[in-house]
C-alpha cells in the first residue's frame, strides 16, 4: 500500500519522501564524472598520432601491457572499453530519467528556458540532446573497442577511419561528445558547489569560461588529429590491413 500511495503522490504514508532519486542522481554524477575524465584521457590518447605513427604504436602497446609482459595484450584494452561501456550505459539509463518524454514536457522545458534565457538550462538542453546522439554513435565506438581490440594502431586505426568510412561517425561523435562532456563536467561543478564556494558567482563565471575553453581545445585536439588519420589512412589504402612496424623492429629485421 506505502508503495501504491507513493506511486500517486510522490510521498510515503507517513509523509515522507523516498531518498531513492537522491541515490540515483549521485550515481549519474558520479559515472559522469568518471566518464567525463575518461572521454579527456582518451582524447589525448588518440591525439598521440599528432606526435607521429611511431609515438602513437608506443602508446597503444603500453595500453596492451608492455611494461609488465612479454607480449602485449590487446584482450586488455577489450576489458578496459567494456568497464567503460557498462558505466556508459549505467549513466544513460541514470539520465532519461529527467528526460523529457512527452510532447507536453518537452514544449514546457522549451517555452521556459526560452522566457527564463539562462544559458545553464539552454546547456542542459544540450546535454540531453548530445546524450541522445551518444547513446547510438557512443555505443558503436565502444562495442568496436570491446569486439575488435587488436585493431587500434596507425595504420589500423587510420584505415578503419578512412577505408571503412567510420570518419563520417566520429565526425560526429566528437563534437557530441566534446559537448556532452565538457558541458556535463561544468554543470558539475555548478551542482555540488566544487571550486565555487567562496565567491559562487566569480566561481560560475570562471568555471564557464574554462568550460568553453575546453570545448574549444579538445575539438581542435580531436579534429586534427581526425584529420591526421584520414590522410595516413588514405596513403596506406594500397597497403589496408598492413599494421604499422616499428622502427626497432623494422631495424632488427622483425615484424608486428
Amino acid at each position: 500500500m506505502s508503495d501504491l500511495i507513493e506511486g500517486y503522490l510522490g510521498k510515503r504514508d507517513d509523509g515522507t519522501k523516498s531518498r531513492m532519486p537522491a541515490v540515483l542522481d549521485r550515481w549519474q554524477s558520479i559515472t559522469g564524472l568518471i566518464l567525463g575524465l575518461f572521454i579527456i584521457g582518451h582524447m589525448f590518447f588518440t591525439s598521440s598520432i599528432l606526435l607521429g605513427k611511431e609515438a602513437m604504436y608506443t602508446e597503444t602497446k603500453l595500453f596492451e601491457g608492455s611494461l609488465f609482459l612479454k607480449e602485449p595484450e590487446p584482450l586488455l584494452v577489450g576489458i578496459a572499453a567494456s568497464i567503460i561501456f557498462i558505466i556508459f550505459i549505467i549513466h544513460a539509463g541514470l539520465a532519461m530519467r529527467k528526460f523529457p518524454y512527452k510532447y507536453r514536457e518537452y514544449k514546457m522545458l522549451k517555452t521556459h528556458s526560452a522566457h527564463l534565457g539562462h544559458l545553464d538550462t539552454t546547456l542542459w538542453m544540450v546535454q540531453a540532446a548530445t546524450g541522445f546522439a551518444m547513446f547510438f554513435l557512443g555505443s558503436a565506438h565502444l562495442w568496436m573497442m570491446v569486439a575488435e581490440p587488436e585493431k587500434i594502431g596507425p595504420y589500423a586505426s587510420a584505415d578503419r577511419i578512412y577505408t571503412d568510412n567510420f570518419g563520417f561517425l566520429y565526425a560526429l561523435l566528437i563534437a557530441m561528445v566534446v559537448l556532452h562532456a565538457m558541458v556535463g563536467l561544468y554543470r558539475l561543478t555548478m551542482k555540488w558547489g566544487f571550486t565555487v564556494r567562496k565567491d559562487p558567482r566569480a566561481g560560475r563565471r570562471r568555471n564557464k569560461a574554462l568550460m568553453w575553453g575546453a570545448i574549444v581545445f579538445f575539438s581542435l585536439l580531436a579534429y586534427s588529429a581526425l584529420g591526421t588519420y584520414w590522410e595516413i589512412g588514405k596513403a596506406h589504402q594500397p597497403d589496408y590491413g598492413k599494421r604499422y612496424i616499428p622502427q626497432s623492429q623494422i631495424s632488427a629485421g622483425g615484424e608486428q
